[in-house]
């Protein structure tokens, strides 16, 4: 077979369409800035003069504006088109970049982040959407493990040249130089995404719903029974989300050190990148709902494997059923966009995730309750949760689309 025709039929297999890959480029560049500076923000801090409370309203802020960032990313994909939303969202991150690295404080650090800590959640809505219009029905959930796949080689290289930048200039400069490193990879990810994805803006200029209490009634049956699902599920693994670390360094008979973790990351990370492809390509033949349902049963049994560890190799073991909750993840993120409505799928999705990270916020502060009472109730307290979205979802994903 010519080199030409087997690569034109690999390429048809994992649907990478010029657009496509205009899309996953955009991620890896964005991505690799985003995690080789973000990551060492808490070091940088202190640097530059801020406390420990300044990290812990750091945090706070990231997960209440990935919450809040959702929805808005999903209406402005919807009501200007993809292409001009990802410009947007691109433009904000540079230019949350620009001021933590023109001026070298702790409070420029807390006002960037507004701009560039939830990139990954305002346009996640936009580069689903992106999927759902450029692939068939019959390629969307290899489209989405595709770019799950993708995005984790940001997240595994990503931190490894931030710390080469501390290494070679030190805390407070290592960091700003790998905000300026962001910078220019976001600028050349903004020059990819605009030549090799079309411009989609909608026919209709009409404005679209924004309002998230007028949403939400107008949101599908089987979508809002997913969400339950799924929100019982993410506070399975919010509750022990945190003190997983510490359960592997500090609590266990025979503690780990913190390399020993690293490499439990990163058995993790390769379980789940193992899974993308040959999943994505059984969904899509098969139906969606075995595949996220699987992915449930991951979740909640990660904390029942985990509580019953107490040293290194049953740890792997333990790692390895935490990569697997990755079993259906790309599934359910095509399933949300299946079930939402035609002409407003990027808004349902941004609400969907609006209201899925709002409620699973408090799982985090219950799981800390929990953890000063007894570690092992935090545990059993995650596996009730996961199995009530299990049997939910088991009972009632008979109604969802395959």
């Amino acid at each position: 077979m010519p080199a030409a025709s087997r690569w034109s039929g690999i390429t048809d297999f994992l649907g990478l369409k010029r657009s496509m890959a205009g899309l996953l480029a955009m991620v890896v560049l964005v991505g690799m800035g985003e995690r080789m500076a973000d990551r060492f923000l808490p070091i940088y801090i202190l640097a530059v003069g801020g406390s420990t409370l300044a990290i812990g309203l750091l945090n706070a802020m990231e997960n209440v504006l990935g919450a809040l960032y959702a929805l808005p990313g999903g209406y402005l994909a919807d009501r200007f088109g993809v292409k001009r939303s990802l410009l947007v969202f691109n433009l904000l991150s540079m230019l949350g970049y620009g001021v933590v690295i023109l001026i070298p404080t702790w409070q420029a650090v807390l006002m960037g982040a507004v701009l560039f800590l939830s990139w990954s959640a305002v346009s996640l809505p936009a580069t689903m959407s992106l999927i759902n219009k450029v692939l068939p029905m019959e390629k969307r959930a290899m489209g989405a493990s595709v770019h799950a796949m993708v995005k984790r080689v940001p997240m595994a290289l990503g931190p490894l040249l931030g710390g080469f930048f501390i290494a070679w200039l030190g805390e407070r400069d290592g960091v700003r130089a790998a905000f300026v490193a962001a910078l220019l990879l976001a600028m050349a990810a903004l020059v990819l995404q605009q030549k090799m994805i079309p411009d989609d803006r909608p026919a209709s200029t009409t404005a679209l719903e924004k309002n998230p209490f007028r949403l939400y009634p107008q949101m599908p049956a089987a979508l809002k029974r997913l969400l339950v699902s799924d929100i019982l599920v993410r506070f399975c693994e919010q509750i022990p989300y945190a003190f997983v670390v510490v359960w592997c360094m500090k609590m266990i008979a025979e503690p780990v050190t913190a390399v020993e973790f690293g490499l439990l990351t990163a058995v993790e990370m390769i379980t789940a990148m193992s899974l993308y492809i040959p999943v994505g390509w059984m969904a899509d033949r098969w139906g969606k709902k075995g595949f996220v349902l699987m992915t449930f049963c991951f979740f909640a049994l990660f904390p029942l494997v985990l509580s019953q560890c107490q040293s290194f190799w049953p740890l792997v073991l333990a790692f390895i059923v935490r990569g697997l909750k990755e079993f259906g993840e790309p599934s359910r993120k095509t399933l949300i966009m299946d079930l939402a409505p035609e002409g407003r799928k990027a808004t349902f999705f941004g609400l969907y995730y609006l209201i899925r990270d709002l409620f699973v916020a408090l799982g985090a502060l219950l799981g800390a309750l929990l953890w000063q009472w007894d570690p092992l109730l935090n545990f059993q307290v995650a596996l009730v949760f996961g199995l009530l979205g299990v049997l939910w979802f088991a009972w009632f994903g008979k109604s969802f689309a395959g």
